[in-house]
């Protein structure tokens, strides 16, 4: 298991299996987030059997499926309700962490500064320098399309 710190509450992690869950409520976690459609796993590692060994161990899970064509609002909202609503720090888990990490990011802003979300990443091991200017398009407020609004 290799778990990357993003924030004080927030870290991820590469797909991990049931077996690592002592393991991450040890490490002070309070839920665990899958962001990973069961689709690309086999079925000892579903969200549900994840789930069951969560739930066992004292924590809570929740489910966010990320994938690459549908990273949309609604699943970087779905994501920030979730880190808003857990008592405590946050383990989110995919393929590699990349893609936790990048609904992450696109929660923040408004939160962070765009140099910070990079920066936060990139010291847990993700470069979403790419990710630059989707960040400071969604901070630009959007123009008033009305014809003779001021």
């Amino acid at each position: 298991m290799d778990i990357r710190r993003i924030s004080p509450d927030y870290a991820v992690s590469p797909q991990i299996a049931p077996d690592d869950v002592p393991a991450i409520a040890e490490a002070g976690f309070t839920t665990v987030l899958c962001n990973r459609p069961d689709e690309e796993v086999p079925s000892e590692l579903s969200a549900e059997t994840l789930r069951i060994a969560a739930e066992a161990a004292g924590l809570r899970f929740a489910v966010n499926s990320v994938t690459h064509q549908g990273l949309n609002r609604e699943t970087v909202d779905r994501q920030m309700q979730v880190l808003e609503a857990s008592d405590g720090p946050v383990l989110a888990y995919c393929a590699s962490g990349t893609r936790s990490s990048i609904v992450w990011s696109l929660g923040q802003v408004g939160r962070m500064e765009t140099d910070d979300i990079i920066a936060a990443t990139a010291k847990a091991g993700y470069d979403l320098e790419r990710l630059r200017p989707q960040l400071e398009a969604l901070r630009e407020p959007p123009e008033d399309d009305e014809p003779g609004a001021d």
